[in-house]
């Protein structure tokens, strides 16, 4: 079905309880797995419904901010949407405590079965209410960025349309786009300031009404952690700064040279090459339809799937005022439908919705078919290691959507992924300093970012903005505001995608029937399984780090 013609109908949570306590009962009179089992199907299809209702909700929301139906339904799911999540770890706790578990951990396998024991660690209808305020405060932030109006040149941008000019090959420009854009922050500072002011005391309370000594145990719970902790992701950031972050440095040095500049500050941050960076060649349109091409000759499995999006609408790319920024993959189970959001914006972004939101797409597509939903339930870092991946195998295809200057986007993609390690990795330690000492004051905050900036990305000099200088630009980065916790997934997830960048580069068929395994895998083992199962090094052991940055030093 069309994205378009998906109909949409508003949960009603009365009878949504109604249902759950019928289901509850029927596990409850079960008198087998087996039949235990045909209830949980029912539960697939129950959860099902109401995520894909939801989740229309929030993409139509989102693709205009300002429409009012659906900014209504978007604040009533605010409020709602940690009720179905409270009402789904209430029947969890049930098939958990099961009697006949040894057969349904048979069935839906071991990772479920953990998953729901984090679940439980993290949701309590105790607090909700304090849930409902932190996903009202995170709407009050989205909508403060989307909304932003930025003077630029004559005319009024918003954040996602300023990018081009940002990375804008003549420095002037950067320089005058890059002051034009701090300004709307600070301008925002203090509301900017007083929202995540507000989430981390609503976050820090609720891990203390868990029993927690603070949020961050209730955060790895809830980024479902079934195989790694907190010591794990310390260890991975040592091996960042003492393995990684010099290497990185060199290709800053590198990048200097090219673009013929005695000193980097931060306006040259994400600029590549003298006559600008590569950006995609045509209209949103033709880039879809590069895309489609790609993926029609990279594998029968990629044609059917990229085939099956187009021919049903399940794009939203082009770069409106009124829309949300930023971009993401989600999916819609009535239909085994993924959807892809983004904003095109003219930059080699634009490109990467078609690379890395198409990775995370094509593994839903892949297993939409398997009858054990729990298998969807991937942990982030192995999904961000489906979607960076993509990134490395589809370079042979990039001439497509840059012509010419397909060989710059190559390299450009390649130092870039290498270089967003030491940051993705210094958002996550500020993270683990903020939600440690909750107490901190903005100023002692931004005094934690600089400090971090210092030793994550030496070379950064903000000479010229102090409002970055003291520590500000943080406040940019979604998911620090939306997604607590999340941002280290990636960084471990690129660490395996070089490792595949590497392998393909030797072996591209070998590496792509590797990736193609993981994707299949989806769920059914933990991470540090998966990874072994399809030969990567896992990120987390000493080492990995090391031996990736040597390899990648070759081809410097």
């Amino acid at each position: 079905m069309k994205f378009s013609e998906m109909p949409y109908k508003r949960v009603d949570f009365e009878q949504l309880k109604r249902d759950f306590k019928e289901l509850e009962d029927a596990f409850d009179a079960a008198k087998s797995g087996e039949e235990q089992f045909h209830v949980h199907e029912r539960y697939y299809e129950l959860t099902g419904h109401v995520i894909t209702q939801m989740t229309l909700a929030e993409i139509r929301h989102d693709i205009d901010t300002t429409d009012e139906f659906y900014e209504e339904e978007q604040a009533f799911y605010d409020k709602n949407a940690p009720v179905f999540q409270s009402l789904c770890v209430e029947y969890q706790k049930k098939l958990y405590a099961s009697r006949f578990r040894p057969y349904l951990e048979e069935k839906i396998g071991p990772v479920a079965f953990k998953n729901i024991e984090l679940a439980m660690k993290s949701v309590d209808p105790k607090i909700l209410p304090l849930m409902q305020e932190e996903n009202k405060i995170q709407t009050e932030y989205n909508k403060l960025l989307a909304t932003a109006q930025i003077p630029w040149e004559g005319e009024v941008l918003n954040l996602s349309l300023m990018n081009p000019y940002l990375h804008n090959k003549d420095r002037n420009v950067r320089e005058r786009a890059w002051k034009a854009y701090t300004a709307f922050f600070e301008k925002n500072q203090d509301q900017l300031d007083d929202i995540y002011d507000r989430l981390v005391r609503c976050r820090t309370k609720q891990g203390q009404e868990m029993g927690y000594e603070n949020y961050l145990p209730l955060g790895y719970a809830r980024m479902m952690r079934n195989c790694y902790g907190r010591s794990d992701i310390a260890e991975f950031r040592k091996q960042v700064k003492r393995d990684f972050v010099p290497f990185v440095e060199k290709l800053h040095e590198r990048r200097r040279e090219r673009l013929g500049l005695d000193h980097l500050l931060y306006i040259d941050e994400g600029v590549y090459f003298r006559e600008g960076n590569p950006a995609p060649i045509g209209t949103p349109a033709q880039i879809l339809e590069a895309g489609r091409k790609m993926y029609n000759e990279l594998s029968p499995e990629t044609a059917e799937f990229m085939n099956f999006m187009c021919d049903n609408e399940l794009f939203d790319v082009l770069g409106r005022k009124t829309k949300k920024t930023g971009g993401y993959m989600t999916y819609l189970p009535d239909y085994k439908a993924p959807f892809i959001f983004a904003n095109f914006n003219g930059t080699s972004g634009d490109a990467d919705v078609i690379t890395h939101e198409c990775g995370h797409a094509f593994q839903g597509y892949l297993v939409k078919d398997d009858p054990i939903r729990e298998h969807a339930d991937i942990t982030m870092e192995t999904a961000e290691t489906h979607s960076m991946s993509m990134e490395f195998f589809t370079e042979p295809w990039m001439n497509l959507l840059f012509g010419a200057r397909a060989r710059d986007y190559v390299d450009m993609h390649f130092e870039d992924s290498i270089m967003f390690i030491p940051y993705g990795t210094m958002v996550d330690e500020f993270q683990d300093i903020v939600y440690s000492d909750p107490g901190l004051s903005p100023k002692e905050r931004n005094g934690v970012w600089r400090d971090l900036e210092r030793q994550y990305k030496p070379h950064l000099d903000y000479t010229g903005n102090e409002y970055y200088e003291q520590g500000g630009f943080w406040q940019k980065q979604h998911h620090i505001y939306d997604c607590p916790l999340y941002y280290i997934d990636y960084c471990i997830a690129q660490t395996d995608a070089l490792q595949y960048k590497v392998w393909m580069d030797k072996d591209y068929r070998g590496a792509w029937n590797s990736y193609l395994k993981l994707c299949r895998l989806s769920a059914s083992d933990f991470f540090n399984g998966l990874i072994k199962e399809v030969g990567l090094n896992n990120p987390f052991e000493d080492g990995c780090l090391a031996y990736v940055a040597k390899e990648l030093e070759k081809k410097v």
